[in-house]
C-alpha cells in the first residue's frame, strides 16, 4: 500500500517517526512535506495529500499538525476525501470500517509516538464494511456533490 504523508511544523517530528515505522512494516511512503520544524501553514499540506489521495496517486493519507484538526479540515475540502482526526485506535478503526475514511489525521501535540503507531495500525489494518455504512457514506458524497 502506498501512503501519502503531510505535516506542518508542529507535526513534523511525529510524521517522520510514523513514516519510518510504516516503511519498516513494508508500506511505501511518499512525503509531501514539510521537511523541517520551520513554521509553515498546515492547509498547504492537508490540500496536497488530499489531492494525491483523491487522484489515486497514493492509496491513503497520514496527516499530522498540532491537534490534527486544522490539517484534516483542509484535506476535507478536497472532493472525495474523508479525513478523520483520531486520538486513539478505536476511532481510527471505526473511521475505516464505517466511514470509509481515506486519510487519518492526528495531533503531534496531542498523541505520543506509541499511541500514534497504534492509531495508524488500527486505521490501516481495517477496511470498509460497506452494507448499511455504504448508504451513509453515499449520503456524505451526495452532500459533497451538492455543495460543489
Amino acid at each position: 500500500m502506498k501512503l501519502g504523508f503531510g505535516a506542518d511544523h508542529a507535526g513534523y517530528e511525529l510524521k517522520e517517526k510514523l513514516k519510518k515505522y510504516l516503511e519498516e512494516k513494508g508500506y511505501e511512503c511518499v512525503d509531501y512535506g514539510t521537511h523541517s520544524t520551520e513554521r509553515v501553514d498546515y492547509p498547504d499540506f492537508g490540500k496536497i495529500v488530499g489531492e494525491k489521495v483523491a487522484a489515486g496517486e497514493v492509496d491513503k493519507g497520514v496527516l499530522v499538525c498540532g491537534t490534527g484538526v486544522g490539517i484534516s479540515l483542509a484535506a476535507n475540502k478536497v472532493k472525495g476525501i474523508r479525513a478523520c482526526v483520531c486520538s486513539e485506535p478505536y476511532t481510527a478503526m471505526m473511521s475505516a470500517k464505517h466511514n470509509d475514511a481515506n486519510i487519518i489525521a492526528m495531533g503531534g501535540r496531542v498523541v505520543g509516538e506509541d499511541m500514534a503507531k497504534m492509531i495508524v495500525d488500527s486505521f490501516l489494518e481495517n477496511t470498509f464494511e460497506g452494507g448499511r455504512h455504504k448508504m451513509r457514506v453515499d449520503k456524505i458524497i451526495s452532500i459533497e456533490n451538492e455543495e460543489a
